[in-house]
């Protein structure tokens, strides 16, 4: 072989070689961002501090716990109650978080039969039973975010995507930032002449992770 095409097929080797390591660590770094944000979410958290200021707002927990660790994809279980009725959760679902270019995505599912899970953010191998092809999914209500340069994740829901039908609702939208320590979530609903039915007025409400 002459030393052209020795040099030539070395070089091309080289550039192969580089473009393999960039995908590798492109395909790393979007696990690690994706499973940073996951962690973030991952506890249990409540609005009492919140709610003993503000009589408008009341005491929610939220659990939020990973489940399906042995598939492919970030999921989260979901539950919202009432302090004082923990039993009866007035939301249940599951988040599964995706990269979409340089925004992280948590988009929303329904079980199918939610009542089987209440607690489960305690037990997640209940999960076993089911498959994460039978979850129903909330189209459009998608929540897009992205880091903040404190580390602060940032998003909400696309413009009047996220279709509703609560309380006179068409439309609802939803804010959502995420630190360390804490979650601030502010779910709203607006009707045809986008006059707010449903959810707080003031601001989102502020969950702070429990010890």
């Amino acid at each position: 072989m002459h030393l052209l095409q020795r040099t030539a097929l070395l070089l091309l080797t080289t550039i192969l070689l580089g473009a393999c390591s960039v995908v590798k660590q492109r395909n790393n770094n979007g696990s690690s961002r994706l499973k940073a944000l996951q962690q973030a979410m991952t506890g249990s958290f409540d609005s009492s501090l919140q709610a003993d200021t503000d009589p408008e707002y009341y005491n929610i927990v939220l659990h939020m716990e990973p489940i399906w660790a042995e598939k492919p994809g970030h999921y989260l279980y979901v539950e919202q109650a009432v302090a004082g009725d923990q039993e009866q959760p007035y939301r249940q679902r599951v988040y599964k978080l995706e990269e979409k270019g340089n925004k992280l995505v948590s988009r929303v599912f329904e079980l199918p039969d939610p009542e089987r899970f209440i607690g489960a953010h305690k037990a997640p191998g209940r999960f076993q039973t089911l498959s994460p092809a039978e979850l129903l999914e909330k189209k459009g209500c998608a929540v897009y975010l992205k880091p903040d340069k404190l580390g602060v994740y940032r998003g909400s829901t696309r413009k009047k995507s996220c279709k509703s039908s609560l309380r006179g609702a068409t439309y609802a939208t939803s804010r959502v930032s995420i630190g360390a320590s804490f979650v601030q979530s502010w779910d709203r609903g607006f009707n045809d002449n986008d006059e707010q039915v449903w959810g707080a007025t003031k601001g989102g409400y502020l969950f702070f992770r429990k010890q």
